[in-house]
């Protein structure tokens, strides 16, 4: 867990290419159900072309789907997933149900000055996609894409400092106090999330006892 920008996705992905516990993004979950045309990705997808948001329920059945698929055999990180309490009560009693109960409930903190500053400086390759920041990583050659040697780079239409703080603000008041809950059941542990990102990979091992 942990705000938007923190770092959640790229180190799922790391632990997931290091230990092969399944990464689950909902996103991503959400986009295979419609492409494999399963009977909830049909619903997913009728939802999404209604232009309607996919409830809480509809999107905890196809999660639910994901985990008892077996490639999240060895284990699966959620990523991004609960965001709000009702969500976090719909997954308590779905994983019940399945005897599959969370072990750990890792919160990357980040604090929101810093994740502006990450955020709103991202651009990347219009050709290729390489990822590029103002400040972090800057390609070799000032204009020229370090992976193809394109000259035209973009930045995403969302990475704006007022969009970003809104979306931070929507991470506040509904998902932080979920960590409060996990912290009360024992379950949470918290890592800094300003650390590089091998620094960070290291700690969430640490934690994980792996």
């Amino acid at each position: 867990m942990g705000p938007p920008g923190g770092g959640k996705g790229t180190q799922s992905k790391r632990l997931e290419d290091r230990h092969g516990w399944r990464q689950l993004s909902t996103g991503d979950i959400l986009r295979k159900a419609i492409a494999e045309g399963s009977p909830l990705g049909q619903q997913v997808k009728a939802t999404m072309d209604a232009g309607q948001l996919v409830s809480d329920e509809l999107i905890m059945a196809v999660i639910g789907e994901a985990i008892a698929s077996p490639a999240c055999g060895a284990g699966f990180i959620l990523d991004g997933i609960p965001r709000t309490l009702v969500q976090a009560d719909a997954l308590d009693a779905m994983l019940e149900d399945m005897n599959c109960p969370l072990d750990a409930v890792i919160e990357v903190r980040v604090p929101d000055e810093v994740l502006v500053a990450r955020i709103t400086g991202r651009f990347s390759c219009a050709s290729c996609g390489a990822g590029y920041h103002d400040s972090f990583q800057k390609p070799k050659v000032d204009g020229v894409c370090d992976s193809c040697g394109g000259t035209t780079f973009s930045r995403r239409p969302d990475d704006t400092e007022e969009t970003v703080k809104g979306r931070l603000d929507v991470y506040h008041q509904q998902t932080q106090p979920l960590l409060k809950v996990y912290d009360k059941k024992g379950l949470l542990t918290v890592v800094d999330g300003t650390q590089s990102i091998d620094a960070v990979t290291e700690a969430l091992e640490s934690a994980l006892n792996v």
